[in-house]
């Protein structure tokens, strides 16, 4: 590891915080640093995890240039801040999903200017269009839906997963187009800055420390309302929940991060889907049935019929150019990880009570 001084924005949230601690945890004398804002509840819960590895925490926001203001030279920036729910701007507030995605990005770049910083970038699978998503053909199957082998003039679509070559043309919401719009302007500090950056597409990522929501962190929610027997809902797609995505465990995605900063001048600028593939891939109804048998409690799961915003029927990510440059393939599998979740409430139960 040639990086010495390391900048984690969203810091305290779950990938930021899980990604200084791994970090610290295998390069001891790595110095870290974590900015957050705290907007996310439960945030407030990581500091001290933080501060018992040794990492410095910040109070702050990367919407104020500010903020970004460091007292220390930082040679890596891993962005990992957004407001990160795909319903986030619908209604009369689309300024905050702005600001904070796409201005919050471009001050981190400007840091990553004036340091000669090089930039790891937590993008979205969110970045490609969900009609023309939900315009693969699907077939329903008895705990899932799952899309056709066939599919006419689908250029990044197989099989395996949506790769990084599917269409980027149409609505995607506006999480979706503030990542897509930092994207653009991460290339160009790029190639004009001389600063090396990489560009990561992610599915659902899941695992300890995630406070989830029905519109953010599903695969946690699931588990914790299991846990704690409240119940939950099946929203559009048929109200069977048998809409299907990949999960990526946490520790998954720092093996890859890992692994690209050792190389990270060579892959310059390269974009690339990080998810969990067709194998570790899940419905909420296949969900359901996870939660209920670790956890041993069944819950009441209301049904409603008409679909979200800008939702999709099935998310499934082609990981093969990360394969081929890395040699990195997930580990966890999905039971693995709702186990790992579930003991992870179990030994904070009195903590996150006050939150669920």
């Amino acid at each position: 590891m040639e990086y010495k001084n390391i900048l984690v924005t969203g810091g305290a949230g779950f990938v930021g915080s899980n990604l200084a601690i791994s970090f610290k945890r295998k390069y001891r004398a790595l110095k870290i640093t974590c900015l957050d804002n705290l907007k996310r509840r439960g945030s407030e819960l990581n500091i001290s995890r933080l501060k018992e590895e040794g990492i410095e925490f910040i109070h702050g926001d990367i919407r104020c240039p500010e903020d970004l203001v460091l007292n220390k030279k930082i040679d890596l920036v891993l962005e990992c801040s957004a407001e990160p729910s795909v319903l986030a701007g619908y209604g009369d507030n689309p300024l905050y999903v702005i600001n904070t995605n796409l201005m919050g990005t471009i001050n981190c770049l400007e840091l990553c200017r004036k340091n000669k910083a090089d930039i790891i970038f937590l993008s979205t699978s969110r970045v490609y269009p969900y009609a023309q998503i939900n315009a693969l053909k699907t077939k329903e199957f008895a705990t899932r839906l799952e899309w056709l082998a066939a599919q006419k003039n689908r250029t990044g679509w197989s099989p395996k997963g949506i790769s990084e070559d599917f269409s980027l043309k149409g609505a995607k919401t506006l999480y979706g187009a503030t990542k897509l719009a930092s994207e653009l302007i991460l290339q160009e500090y790029i190639a004009n800055y001389h600063i090396s950056g990489i560009i990561n597409r992610c599915g659902v990522i899941a695992g300890p420390w995630q406070f989830g929501k029905a519109d953010q962190g599903v695969f946690t929610l699931w588990m914790m309302s299991h846990y704690f027997k409240k119940p939950l809902q099946y929203i559009g797609f048929g109200k069977q929940g048998k809409q299907v995505r990949d999960l990526l465990h946490i520790d998954d995605l720092f093996i890859l991060i890992d692994k690209q900063l050792n190389v990270l001048p060579e892959y310059s600028g390269n974009i690339y889907n990080v998810g969990g593939g067709k194998e570790i891939s899940l419905s909420l109804l296949e969900t359901t049935k996870l939660c209920e048998r670790i956890s041993g409690n069944r819950i009441q799961i209301k049904k409603s019929v008409k679909n979200r915003p800008g939702d999709i029927a099935i998310y499934i990510t082609d990981n093969s150019t990360a394969t081929r440059d890395f040699k990195w393939h997930p580990q966890k599998k999905p039971q693995e990880i709702l186990s790992d979740i579930r003991s992870w409430i179990r030994k904070n139960e009195t903590q996150l009570k006050k939150i669920i």
